[in-house]
């Protein structure tokens, strides 16, 4: 345990604060199905399925995060409002993700990165693809369990390291 008397010169609370890497993913579900899309070209997960996420950029919210990342790879626009928080992920060992429910969104999702994603295809939830990528796998998993948090690779491997 730390106690204050534990930071000197050399020693400052700011160094030992942990700062993590925040991305948001965005789960568009109709009839039972969730929108994923096959990454290609990224130098991470290619040929795997994934959900629309990204990395959350400095002074943006995650919310603001969620709704960029959703009209700049599927091409739809989501209101803030029609955003709802689903489940919170710790990825070993320095990643936090966020997982959104959008209830509505206009126009319909095509693939707006095709420089990035090789197709978009709609999956039952319940028969998600064997070549998707584990973490967001495991989170719509524990999604449709009603499951809010989970750990991914703390006890075992990680996903390929992102770049």
């Amino acid at each position: 345990m730390v106690t204050p008397g534990d930071f000197g010169p050399e020693r400052t609370p700011d160094k030992l604060r942990f700062r993590a890497i925040v991305d948001v993913h965005v789960l568009l579900v109709r009839d039972g199905s969730v929108l994923l899309g096959r990454r290609a070209g990224t130098g991470y997960g290619d040929g795997m399925w994934h959900l629309p996420s990204g990395h959350l950029e400095a002074g943006e919210s995650v919310v603001d995060a969620a709704v960029r990342e959703a009209a700049e790879e599927i091409g739809v626009t989501i209101r803030p409002d029609d955003l709802a928080f689903a489940h919170v992920m710790h990825r070993a060992p320095d990643r936090v993700g966020l997982f959104f429910m959008a209830a509505a969104w206009d126009p319909e999702p095509y693939n707006a990165e095709p420089d990035k994603c090789s197709e978009i295809a709609w999956w039952p939830l319940d028969a998600l693809p064997a070549d998707m990528i584990a973490y967001p796998a495991d989170a719509i998993r524990a999604i449709v369990a009603g499951k809010p948090f989970a750990l991914h690779a703390w006890d075992g491997p990680a996903d390929p390291p992102v770049t």
